[in-house]
């Protein structure tokens, strides 16, 4: 049986690539810190995963087998575990990269002695330029004497991960505390001219190019409309997100903002208005989903991250600037996201956030425009 090892045993890791790899042939490794779920998937060797339907309202439930875990802390299984995998891939979030990337160096390091096959690696980390980034980390822990093998035998293969799992409850866990539950989403967009040699047989995966267009399509359409709708929600005290979708005057919102970043990318890439419409539609279906729970809290939080230059908001605003399609449900959103109530960013100004984290200059008329939205809702 084909071997796959999978950096990080979450929402995403289980929710999604786990449930891939199994329905692809694979025996599947996790590696996570969580000792307690270490444990659990090694006397099971399974999980339960429940998928939440949208449009028929009812649960599929399917056992996902086939699967065992190493701890993180487990070096040398890890190097071991990595050297004979077919295939590999990280679902970690982008901040703790670094810490693994080194196991990675360790691993490739005995594949390099052992003259194993190439490997593809899937970066699934909704992190924007991910394999440069994710070589970069790699490289320095390699001696510079295997670059060019590493060159030739590794591809670090960015994705676009567009299943939404949310935060997993008691209520949701329904009873066994390995269950995690998702949308049936399952399609994983990934960029076809990074990988190594010949494309994996991965059932949902679609090898695509130019992959930066999925990118973009996934943090400037979906990122964007879903933040957008939590801090429309986030204003009227609202917990869930499909309570937000659910109002008119949100929904009309959102939608007009996302429509905005579809023209854009009409312009930016030549794409198919319509498909890309349709794209939008279908999000605000997904977004509408009560299975799922979505809470506005889980989507608007951590700002420092999601009002960055190249983020979710402001990227989109910078998108639809270069393309001259409108801006202005944008620059609103982006005030509400200043005053969202759980806010990492609190001891700071607006104008602040604006030129510190957005890079928003005040020089820019969108500058005074997102203040003065700002201050409109004091």
């Amino acid at each position: 049986m084909k071997k796959a090892v999978i950096f990080g045993a979450g929402n995403i890791g289980r929710g999604f690539i786990g449930q891939l790899f199994f329905e692809s042939g694979y025996y599947t490794t996790f590696i996570d810190v969580n000792r307690t779920l270490v444990r659990d998937l090694n006397n099971r060797h399974s999980y339960p995963l429940r998928i939440l339907e949208a449009s028929t309202g009812a649960n599929t439930d399917l056992l996902i087998e086939n699967v065992d875990a190493l701890d993180a802390r487990n070096i040398e299984a890890i190097t071991i575990a990595v050297s004979e995998a077919d295939i590999l891939a990280t679902a970690v979030g982008a901040e703790i990269l670094p810490q693994i990337a080194l196991h990675i160096a360790n691993a490739l390091m005995r594949r390099f002695e052992l003259g194993a096959m190439p490997l593809n690696i899937l970066l699934c980390e909704n992190l924007k330029n991910a394999g440069a980034i994710a070589s970069s980390l790699i490289r320095s822990n390699l001696p510079a004497s295997t670059h060019p093998w590493f060159d030739r035998n590794v591809g670090l293969v960015e994705t676009s991960i567009g299943r939404m799992v949310p935060l997993q409850t008691p209520e949701s866990m329904d009873g066994d505390p390995l269950r995690i539950c998702v949308e049936s989403y399952s399609t994983l967009p990934a960029n076809k001219e990074a990988f190594c040699k010949k494309i994996p047989e991965i059932i949902g995966l679609q090898a695509v190019s130019p992959f930066s267009f999925y990118i973009d399509r996934k943090l400037y359409i979906h990122n964007m409309g879903h933040a957008l709708a939590a801090y429309h929600g986030d204003t009227h005290g609202m917990e869930f997100i499909w309570q937000a979708v659910g109002h008119p005057g949100i929904r009309a919102a959102v939608y007009s903002a996302m429509c905005s970043c579809a023209d854009a990318l009409v312009i930016s890439y030549g794409a198919e208005k319509q498909e890309l419409y349709n794209h939008v539609e279908d999000l605000l279906h997904r977004f509408a989903n009560r299975k799922l729970g979505d809470t506005v809290y889980r989507v608007g939080r951590n700002l420092r991250r999601k009002l960055a230059p190249e983020d979710r908001l402001v990227g989109a605003l910078r998108l639809c600037q270069k393309a001259g399609t409108p801006i202005d449900q944008l620059t609103a959103g982006l005030a509400l996201a200043m005053r969202f109530s759980s806010s990492d960013l609190k001891e700071m100004s607006p104008e602040t956030i604006l030129t510190e984290i957005c890079d928003i200059s005040p020089d820019e008329k969108i500058y005074t425009k997102i203040i003065n939205a700002y201050n409109r809702h004091t």
